[in-house]
């Protein structure tokens, strides 16, 4: 059991306990006196196991604190990062070469150090976290400046060690923000990549967008497969690759001429938008059929968006924008219909 599915298994605590009060009142289960002290005693000792193994949140008030923990863990992060990057273009010139290589090598360590000391200390997480945004920074930079003081030719696998850096940590101490992180780095690994077959330089991936839908499928096919010891992370793989997908989708959808394909730019333009809402309505679907609420999620945004964005295309210059804006509520609420009409039937299936 991980941090996550102690949080669940609080949450189902909670809710059972007001759902069986509730039951109560309204006469349908009473019962007795001796069993409804031993279910409370019980749950009351695994919410205390729970707390202390796993410091979850067993309260609406501390929910809301570790929210705003979570933001003020990645500020401080930034913060820092920040701090570590303005400190070189500081001092770095007055420092001689072995210095300067022997601090490269002893940040990154430093701050992996610090992350294991933070996670041995603190059960939540959160300056783990922050430390190891740190150790991420720290390790980008070493790598960057390494390269430039021994002339090492830079190339993309520099985004394949830093992914590989930030998925050990994250992997290590389940740390959601730094697997983010590393796939993104890992991410412009393979659109380089891809990109440099095609002739390009690496650096020019960000150029053409169908180099990250190859990536994309990469990763939501990652998240099909078990994660063993942080199952969490399967979710975060299928929706983060989705989203890679989509948005280059939207992309190729309004700029063709961006695009690989050897057709015309309104050609390549009608084949993505089909494409696109193809995908969405199958993503919207999946989500349903599996049960991945972030997944069906992403699929009615894009959807939406894309659906948005083709009415501007067609109407915006020609019609009056009362109208316009007149046709956009009413497909609105045509939208909320037909979607409360597939949740409907989706709870009658699983009734």
């Amino acid at each position: 059991m991980d941090q996550q599915q102690a949080q669940s298994r609080a949450d189902r605590i909670h809710a059972f306990a007001q759902e069986l009060a509730e039951l109560g009142r309204e006469g349908v289960l009473d019962l007795p006196a001796d069993v409804r002290a031993r279910l409370d005693a019980h749950h009351a000792d695994l919410l205390r196991r729970l707390t202390a193994e796993y410091d979850i949140d067993i309260s609406s008030g501390q929910k809301r604190l570790s929210w705003g923990m979570r933001i003020a863990s990645f500020l401080g992060a930034l913060a820092l990062s920040a701090a570590v990057f303005f400190f070189f273009y500081r001092f770095w010139g007055a420092l001689e070469t072995w210095m300067q290589v022997a601090f490269l090598i002893a940040a990154p360590l430093l701050a992996t150090l610090g992350v294991e000391v933070a996670a041995r200390r603190e059960r939540s997480f959160y300056f783990a976290s922050l430390v190891a945004l740190v150790a991420v920074a720290c390790f980008v930079l070493n790598v960057s400046v390494l390269g430039q003081i021994f002339n090492i030719t830079p190339s993309q696998n520099a985004f394949l060690v830093w992914g590989a850096f930030a998925l050990l940590l994250a992997y290590a101490y389940g740390l959601r923000l730094i697997l983010v992180a590393g796939l993104t780095s890992l991410l412009g690994y393979l659109s380089a990549t891809v990109g440099t077959w095609s002739g390009a330089y690496w650096l020019s991936f960000g150029e053409r967008p169908e180099n990250f839908i190859l990536g994309g499928a990469a990763l939501f096919a990652a998240g099909l497969l078990r994660h063993g010891a942080r199952p969490g992370f399967a979710g975060i793989y299928r929706v983060y690759g989705l989203l890679v997908i989509f948005i280059a989708i939207l992309i190729l959808s309004n700029w063709g001429r961006v695009s690989y394909l050897p057709w015309s730019g309104t050609a390549i333009e009608y084949s993505y938008q089909t494409v696109g809402f193809v995908l969405a309505g199958l993503t919207i679907w999946l989500g349903i059929r599996r049960r991945w609420s972030g997944v069906a999620n992403l699929g009615s945004t894009f959807f939406v968006l894309y659906l948005y964005t083709k009415l501007f295309d067609w109407w915006w210059d020609w019609m009056p924008k009362y109208a316009f804006f007149f046709v956009l509520g009413l497909i609105a609420i045509l939208l909320l219909l037909v979607m409360r009409r597939v949740r409907t039937g989706g709870r009658e299936a699983v009734a």
